[in-house]
């Protein structure tokens, strides 16, 4: 194994020869043994964007020379387009508010233009890592920038699809419309309902969260690109720190905005806390509704059964033939992970201190993770719910053998007659349609007209 020797204001590391890293990778590799995990490629796309902007700007003002800069935007493209992922291999945590990943990032931009040159890794008096790739940022104001960055394209993602969510539930309305079935209160039978209804109530649900989620990309447009260490722009030119987030916006396509208080908006983080809070919102949703097909799912002969859910894999290595709700038990969880994120991300948030927060490589860590997650188990709970069956039957069954049919007599009966059914029910074991049938209480036509679909989805009661 060949390696090169490096030099930093504590002395001399071995850095393999090979590898586009340099001695500050080097140390926060050793220093960070601590999740596993690398860092988001959304986050190290980003953050490719940012350096781009940045040595555009420098070298439109004339701070580097063109030749210099076109093989250090050449390595911003190459990081953009996510062909240097395997060289940013950071600790997702780490001290530092990120300085070890802005680091790792300069190391491998400045070691591809280096190589490019056809010159030797290492050899930063071609391109150095800090005075050319780092020029006139630091990790406080470029960190959150590629942060938000990253964050609004996996809102975006998100967004997309929360609406293939929506339309599968929509879509599973509409084919149940018709079906009645038992709704439940505080897990007992209550009243009737269509199954229509219940889907049409998951879609609106998920369309409350869509519009929340798609707002998200306002709170991250704010950026302190330029701001440097504190906000401040101290050691950026005024023209630089104007141009820089113009730059930005348009490689990145969005509609970033730089902040009329850079020094706001490098010492406080409450945007993330308000994102991360209405992806709880969602995750608390979709915790709500993968439980709810769960249990209507349940048996499939000695429960509820309402529902069957596609069969995705063996239940059990004991149990012969038995299939387990995997896909609403690993939504379950990955709401249940993101709504433990939010509170590590409030804490982080809170714990910043003055004029920075030490604590970036977590909150971000958690807010990509949350992204990620809630993509995912959209996407798996989408195509859960297109391939779920409505089981007519076993809906019919539960409806005529439930009490809770009685509740939908009241307006034609009333309570204390109902009361006297649901006694005689318990004692005869009849279906109340038999007793109803047998009394004369009504006719079999308006009885079927109670419990018919129409009569159970219109808003209020009348009599028949």
């Amino acid at each position: 194994m060949k390696y090169r020797i490096e030099k930093d204001a504590l002395g001399e590391l071995e850095v393999k020869a090979d590898v586009l890293w340099g001695i500050h990778t080097e140390r926060a590799i050793e220093n960070f043994k601590i999740s596993g995990r690398t860092i988001d490629k959304y986050l190290i796309h980003a953050y490719g964007m940012v350096k781009l902007a940045c040595i555009e700007v420098n070298e439109e003002l004339g701070f580097l020379n063109s030749a210099k800069c076109a093989v250090i935007k050449s390595a911003c493209c190459a990081m953009m387009n996510g062909e240097l992922d395997e060289y940013i291999v950071v600790d997702a945590l780490q001290g530092g508010a990120g300085t070890s990943t802005n680091m790792n990032i300069n190391e491998v931009i400045a070691n591809y233009a280096i190589l490019k040159m056809n010159g030797n890794a290492g050899d930063y008096s071609l391109i150095n890592p800090i005075e050319d790739v780092n020029l006139h940022q630091s990790t406080n104001d470029t960190y959150p920038t590629a942060l938000k960055i990253a964050a609004i394209n996996k809102i975006r993602d998100l967004e997309k699809n929360i609406i293939k969510l929506i339309e599968s539930c929509q879509n599973k309305e509409k084919e149940s419309s018709d079906v009645v079935k038992i709704a439940r209160t505080q897990m007992q039978d209550a009243v009737l309902t269509t199954m229509g209804r219940t889907f049409a109530a998951y879609a609106d649900a998920f369309s409350r969260d869509r519009w929340r989620i798609y707002k998200c990309e306002e709170r991250m447009r704010v950026i302190n690109l330029g701001g440097t260490a504190i906000g401040t722009g101290l050691s950026a030119p005024r023209q630089y720190i104007f141009k820089v987030s113009e730059r930005i916006k348009q490689i990145s396509g969005i509609g970033l905005a730089r902040a009329e208080n850079l020094v706001d908006a490098t010492q406080n983080c409450d945007e993330f806390v308000e994102v991360s809070g209405i992806l709880k919102a969602y995750a608390s949703n979709l915790l709500k509704i993968a439980n709810d097909i769960r249990f209507m799912s349940s048996g499939p002969t000695a429960g509820i059964g309402e529902i069957s859910l596609s069969a995705k894999q063996a239940g059990s290595s004991i149990m012969p033939s038995k299939i387990n709700p995997v896909i609403p038990e690993a939504v379950i969880q990955s709401a249940i992970k993101v709504i433990s994120n939010d509170s590590a991300l409030t804490t982080a948030v809170s714990m910043g201190n003055l004029e920075l927060n030490a604590f970036m490589p977590l909150i971000a860590d958690t807010l990509l993770e949350s992204l990620n997650l809630l993509n995912n188990a959209s996407s798996i709970f989408a195509e859960c719910i297109d391939e779920l069956c409505i089981n007519r039957n076993k809906c019919s069954e539960n409806v005529n053998a439930s009490s809770a049919t009685l509740t939908a007599l009241i307006a034609k009966i009333g309570y204390e007659e109902a009361e006297n059914i649901y006694c005689e029910m318990c004692k005869s074991n009849k279906t109340i349609r038999e007793i109803v049938l047998d009394k004369n209480i009504m006719s079999e036509k308006q009885f079927n007209e109670f419990i018919s679909p129409e009569f159970v989805m219109q808003l209020g009661s009348r009599k028949v």
